[in-house]
């Protein structure tokens, strides 16, 4: 008996270690609401995630409607692929809790959310583009499957403290973005720098707020001012030499002119401030630092963050 004993002994451990897990398991297990919204929400203890487990119909402790949560939140689909994460947006969201467009919907899980909570849901697509997004399923989406949705909820506040959080994290996010410009800005001027005097450019000049030209082909008429319509041919190419686009050849504009309001913020600020030095007619090339192009917003594979960018001009017409 001892000699059998000493091999059940590991056994019996094995045992009521797999049971010990299997417990953990069913602790994290989805539960799932009365209008079939399936969840599993986790609050913080002592540094750690811990399931809140079976969250009661009448628990008033998350959010209302009317309230607003700021949250990080991402969702996939059944085959796992994240269609959209706030986190890779570099800001969260901030969603207003209103009355549920259908049953088991994403309205039902931010009431179940309190400040500092983590939640899994798993709501249906079929529901979810029928009545909440009110759009066509997309292919992509199986009909009968649902979406799984990642919350972490920052703040739950009044929709006017929202308001006053949302104008504060945009006027800091616009500091900081200003701050890193006048640091970019210093980068690019060495680099046009260094372009202008390996291309031999002559008669170069710079504009106040940091663009570089040179008149090619000076042109008789006169200058265009804040809010004439003007008409200008381009060739748009990197400091490398490749070529993005030319208004010449654009199919899209039967080779015509690209005409826009000057000064009014429609194009970007390294055009407003550029062909605003030339005189009609002229032809010149603009060399424009990346802040006052399209800045460190990537616009594709084509046009990476931080792009400096070639202006070959020339300013057709003027129209008051």
């Amino acid at each position: 008996m001892l000699f059998k004993s000493k091999y059940l002994l590991p056994v019996l451990a094995g045992a009521m270690l797999l049971q010990s897990c299997g417990d953990k398991n069913k602790s994290d297990e989805f539960r799932t609401t009365a209008d079939g919204l399936a969840y599993k929400i986790y609050e913080q203890k002592d540094g750690e995630y811990v399931n809140r487990g079976e969250i009661a119909a009448n628990d008033t402790t998350g959010a209302r409607l009317g309230q607003v949560i700021t949250m990080h939140m991402s969702y996939r689909t059944a085959n796992d692929s994240v269609l959209f994460d706030s986190r890779k947006q570099g800001q969260p969201v901030m969603l207003p809790v209103m009355e549920p467009t259908f049953k088991g919907s994403l309205e039902n899980a931010l009431t179940m959310m309190r400040a500092g909570d983590s939640g899994v849901f798993k709501i249906s697509v079929d529901s979810l583009f029928a009545n909440t997004f009110n759009q066509p399923m997309p292919p992509f989406v199986k009909p009968g499957t649902h979406f799984t949705f990642y919350l972490k909820a920052d703040k739950i506040q009044s929709e006017q403290e929202a308001v006053a959080d949302q104008q504060k994290m945009f006027e800091e996010q616009m500091q900081a973005q200003q701050e890193r410009a006048k640091e970019q800005i210093k980068i690019d001027d060495a680099k046009i720098q260094e372009y202008i005097k390996e291309k031999g450019l002559k008669n170069v000049q710079k504009t106040d707020a940091g663009v570089y030209y040179v008149v090619t082909e000076a042109g008789k008429g006169p200058k265009a001012k804040a809010g004439d319509n003007v008409s200008v041919h381009y060739k748009l190419s990197f400091l490398d030499g490749k070529e993005l686009e030319s208004s010449y050849d654009n199919p899209m504009s039967g080779g015509q002119p690209f005409t826009f309001p000057l000064g009014q913020g429609q194009v970007i600020p390294g055009w407003d401030d550029g062909i605003a030095q030339l005189n009609k007619g002229s032809k010149a090339i603009l060399l424009i630092p990346s802040p006052l192009a399209y800045g460190e917003q990537a616009r594709g594979e084509q046009m990476p963050a931080n792009s400096i960018l070639r202006f070959d001009v020339e300013l057709v017409d003027i129209k008051n």
